[in-house]
């Protein structure tokens, strides 16, 4: 698990990465794939994404399949699972990226649409996390990935069901961390600041110049950015780090809002 042709290696290795059909998911399932790990891609409604991705991750040699599972329910992920290790007798890698919010003041968010946010990024990662560690106690180590936000560190107004489920996320990480480690297991968050993908680029007329000019590296990020992140924690060079959460944001969550 070091490096090959410059990249980090991750040949006869196979990761598992929710909600991968587009977005950071898609970047993060890729560049797992450039270092040689083949590729569970799942996806929850989007089939044709989920199957692009596998074209593209095949194209670049390594094999790769589309599991269906909505990740908030125990059932679904049972049967993912089945999936995966009917295909495969080992998964070294779970990337738990599926996740969805609602763009809601507090006051007017509604209770379903609470229990849909929490459900799908904070159980799901939760669901996930259990019985891919099962295995991997079973099998000498592995490692997990959970993906955060830049609302870890800071409150982002309108977004509080996708606060509280990124948060504790965070939380989930190090005590997962912290029980899980005697196994051989791995675990860390990754928290992104501002990707540019199909999403966030709604969000603004001009979604990378906004952000860059916020942004002390004086750019938007890009979902490869996040997913060199998740390999390096994957290989022999992460060996040593469990229970963290990496910053991929440029420094824009580091940066203090001063009057002058």
């Amino acid at each position: 698990m070091g490096t090959a042709n410059g990249k980090l290696d991750l040949s006869g290795q196979t990761a598992l990465v929710t909600g991968a059909s587009k977005g950071v998911g898609k970047g993060i399932a890729l560049e797992l794939a450039r270092c040689g790990a083949a590729l569970v891609v799942n996806y929850h409604s989007d089939r044709a994404g989920a199957d692009r991705t596998v074209e593209e991750v095949r194209a670049l040699g390594v094999d790769a399949r589309a599991v269906q599972a909505n990740v908030a329910s125990s059932a679904e992920v049972a049967r993912m699972f089945d999936e995966v290790f009917a295909w495969t007798p080992r998964l070294h890698m779970l990337v738990n990226n599926a996740g969805v919010q609602t763009w809601k003041p507090l006051l007017e968010l509604e209770e379903a649409e609470w229990d849909r946010t929490l459900n799908t990024n904070l159980k799901g990662c939760f669901l996930c996390t259990r019985r891919a560690a099962l295995h991997m106690k079973e099998h000498g180590g592995g490692v997990i990935v959970n993906i955060g936000s830049g609302c870890n560190k800071v409150a982002f107004p309108n977004l509080v069901d996708y606060t509280a489920s990124k948060g504790g996320i965070e939380m989930f990480t190090k005590v997962a961390a912290v029980e899980l480690g005697r196994y051989g297991i791995r675990v860390n968050c990754v928290a992104p600041g501002a990707i540019e993908i199909e999403r966030t680029k709604l969000e603004a007329g001009d979604y990378a110049g906004t952000w860059a000019q916020l942004t002390p590296l004086g750019r938007v990020g890009q979902p490869a950015d996040v997913g060199r992140v998740v390999a390096f924690l994957a290989s022999s060079y992460g060996a040593f780090v469990s229970g963290q959460t990496i910053w991929v944001d440029g420094a824009l969550f580091s940066k203090p809002h001063w009057p002058y």
